[in-house]
């Protein structure tokens, strides 16, 4: 995929995040080397310059010296090197990489056509610098997550290629490089942006829609399971209230149950409404879908944002500061999206309670026939309601919270990556959520044969059966719920691109 920075979509932003190769192109190197000469000029006519020709943050004012601006960046990124903490995943440090190419391929950031290069050089060997995740508030960009990436180029930390983790002196001489040597404003550069906070948040939104994905089927397939009605999702009530979200949920979910021998087989029986968790599906999950696709907005934009600092200006020869580093359009994005998701598995557990519960679904006590002997489903909805909690707690916004930094001069911060890596964590509970709820409900179906639920349905139901057989007596869960977990994560249910 040749990338132009001033053209992405999300589409794009999805496959990169699933594995797709890519470089920028040619356009993009152009104006990379365009305002790197810029910087040259800069540095020559020996105007002052932050963060070319002087210290950082509260040292902004010390003027370092020509036969000094080597040592400036590569000690910036040293001492910026200070994160802690698991590592990120290596498909997230693929991301922020091919994201902060996005950013210096704006041509606006000063760095060299060599630098692009070597940021290039680990995407084509699958060499993922060892990040640690804590350390970044956010502001001044996400520091201390970019300096680790830098550093390993400067072979230094580790680096793990293709699964074997090594010092990253070591990763390089194997790949045949030389350990980048930076040039001024070079580090700054490569440390200020949100590109980690971003890539982190983007992680949480594709491994949220395809957990959306599922919990629409899951949905679907709970209310056969039920015998619920399908009324309230007539779209002529959704299309009264308007919401766009509220109207896709409603179609897909109608759409699943059509052609249903169960729902066909209850048609005139007594039951007037159905609990909450099943009705108002189309109205909660609708709404989670449209925070959804607002998050998705924010985040395509900053994908290829400019946020480093200064930013140069090629025409004008001019280097100018800002804060376009500051992440807090991400970290509201990324609450957003943690507030949607919480709420799409807080909804599932609800329904796998009433099917359990034989006082509403009319079903067997925890889905077992001969239950005393059998506890059947008990647990495994009491795990999704620990899921659930845990979710609630690392719901509440991390974007509200602001500790100062650097000696006061950073005094307001984003918290952006706290708050993404809380989204990516509710996303990947919530994929247990919805495993435990398709359990549920195939196993509920199974107790209307020999009527069947719809063809749709019938094709995740036998997804469901290939990792969960039917059950007929207890047995040991933790095999299949994680099996199913994982499924739901790799975007087996449903369809997974419902952002666009």
């Amino acid at each position: 995929m040749k990338l132009n920075p001033e053209q992405i979509s999300l589409g794009q932003l999805r496959a990169l995040w699933a594995g797709a190769s890519a470089s920028l192109d040619d356009s993009a190197l152009t104006r990379v080397a365009a305002a790197a000469a810029t910087v040259d000029r800069i540095v020559a006519s020996g105007d002052t310059v932050y963060g070319v020709n002087t210290g950082f943050g509260l040292l902004a004012n010390t003027r370092i010296p020509h036969d000094r601006l080597a040592e400036l960046q590569t000690n910036l990124i040293l001492s910026h090197s200070a994160g802690l903490g698991d590592p990120l995943p290596r498909h997230v440090t693929r991301l922020m990489i091919v994201l902060k190419l996005l950013g210096l391929g704006r041509g606006f950031s000063g760095v060299r056509v060599e630098v692009i290069a070597a940021l290039q050089a680990l995407l084509d060997s699958g060499a993922m610098p060892v990040i640690p995740s804590q350390g970044s508030v956010g502001a001044s960009g996400d520091l201390a997550p970019l300096a680790h990436l830098i550093a390993a180029l400067m072979g230094h930390g580790s680096i793990d290629l293709a699964g074997e983790t090594m010092p990253a002196a070591a990763a390089l001489q194997k790949l045949g490089r030389e350990p980048l040597a930076l040039g001024p404003k070079e580090g700054l550069a490569l440390i200020n942006g949100t590109q980690a906070s971003t890539a982190i948040a983007l992680d949480a939104l594709f491994a949220g829609e395809r957990v959306f994905a599922a919990a629409l089927a899951a949905g679907a397939l709970s209310v056969d399971a039920l015998k619920g009605s399908a009324k309230p999702f007539d779209p002529r009530l959704s299309a009264l209230r308007g919401q766009p979200g509220q109207i896709r949920v409603a179609a897909a979910i109608a759409s699943y149950l059509e052609g249903s021998a169960i729902m066909a087989s209850h048609g005139r029986c007594g039951r007037v409404q159905d609990p909450y968790s099943f009705r108002c599906q189309p109205q909660v999950m609708g709404a989670a879908l449209d925070l959804l696709a607002n998050a998705a907005r924010t985040l395509v934009i900053e994908a290829a944002a400019v946020t480093d600092n200064p930013i140069v200006f090629p025409d004008t020869d001019e280097a100018i500061s800002g804060g376009n580093f500051h992440a807090q359009p991400v970290a509201f994005a990324a609450d957003t999206i943690a507030i949607a998701l919480c709420e799409v598995g807080s909804i599932s557990e609800r329904r796998t309670s009433v099917l359990v519960d034989p006082k509403m679904s009319g079903l067997p006590a925890f889905l077992v026939e001969d239950s005393g002997v059998n506890s059947g489903l008990m647990i495994p909805q009491v795990t999704a309601a620990a899921l659930v909690s845990e979710n609630k707690s690392l719901a509440f916004p991390a974007s509200v919270d602001s500790i100062p930094t650097s000696a006061g001069q950073e005094d307001h911060v984003s918290m952006a990556p706290i708050a993404a890596r809380k989204a990516s964590t509710i996303a990947r509970n919530n994929a247990g959520v919805i495993a435990i709820e398709l359990i549920a409900a195939a196993q509920g179906v199974d107790c209307h044969a020999p009527l069947k639920t719809s063809a749709r349905l019938q094709a995740i139901h036998a997804k469901v059966r290939a990792m969960s057989p039917h059950m007929t007596a207890d047995r040991y869960w933790a095999t299949d719920m994680a099996a199913l977990q994982g499924a739901v994560l790799a975007g087996e249910f449903g369809d997974s691109d419902l952002l666009g």
